[in-house]
């Protein structure tokens, strides 16, 4: 059972992201602040964190800098009353992974939530699976069923950053300055032909597609 620890010092949206939350399937701790947050960590498994900012004794720009400093790949969510773009930009430097703002669209906050659990287990695990598909991080593989497709270490990349986030579109520059680095004197061309080449490889599998948005760049589909 995946448990959630949120984090926020106001009693009433603590009790509204608890009964959500659980509503969904979810076990939740809670904790009114930063430092009663860490006390909870000590005592329990979490695997994702529901953090407001603005706390009394630790607030979670503070919380959030203690867990990356003990090297915690933790996946964080803040949320808070605070829109400005300044604010966001802080607490994505001090290490949270993603960033909603009050009041609470609930079904948005499971939506990302989902996404970072997903994030995480591929970070931890190194592979992607969908349906008989597995990418292997480790050993740049693809394999289905019996069938074992060892990539260049380029194109197995460029296909495992697509499914780790599908249906976002990427541009060609994105994926080049991701894939292959922004001081690379390669053309952004590179990518269309890595494209193509992994169409080619994988042309007939089910499982997953890559699709080219028209004026923009690529996505990846899953179609099971």
């Amino acid at each position: 059972m995946i448990r959630i620890l949120v984090v926020d010092d106001d009693d009433n949206t603590r009790m509204f992201l608890q009964a959500v939350l659980e509503n969904n399937g979810y076990t939740v701790s809670t904790a009114s602040n930063g430092k009663r947050a860490l006390e909870v960590m000590d005592k329990e498994h979490i695997d994702l964190v529901v953090l407001d900012i603005m706390m009394p004794e630790m607030d979670g720009y503070e919380f959030t800098k203690i867990v990356r400093e003990s090297q915690n790949n933790l996946p964080i969510l803040m949320v808070s009353a605070k829109q400005l773009p300044s604010d966001k930009h802080k607490g994505f430097i001090v290490g949270t992974d993603d960033y909603i703002t009050k009041p609470i669209d609930d079904e948005e906050m499971l939506y990302r939530i989902k996404a970072l659990l997903r994030r995480a287990k591929i970070a931890t695990e190194h592979r992607i699976e969908i349906g008989d598909a597995v990418l292997d991080y480790d050993s740049l593989t693809v394999s289905r069923r019996d069938e074992v497709q060892e990539l260049p270490q380029k194109e197995f990349l460029l296909l495992y950053k697509l499914l780790s986030y599908p249906g976002k579109i990427f541009t060609r520059i994105q994926l080049m300055d991701e894939i292959w680095g922004a001081d690379s004197d390669t053309g952004w061309e590179t990518v269309t032909v890595h494209i193509a080449r992994l169409r080619k490889r994988f042309e007939g599998w089910e499982e997953f597609s890559i699709e080219s948005v028209r004026g923009l760049g690529y996505k990846a589909v899953k179609n099971v």
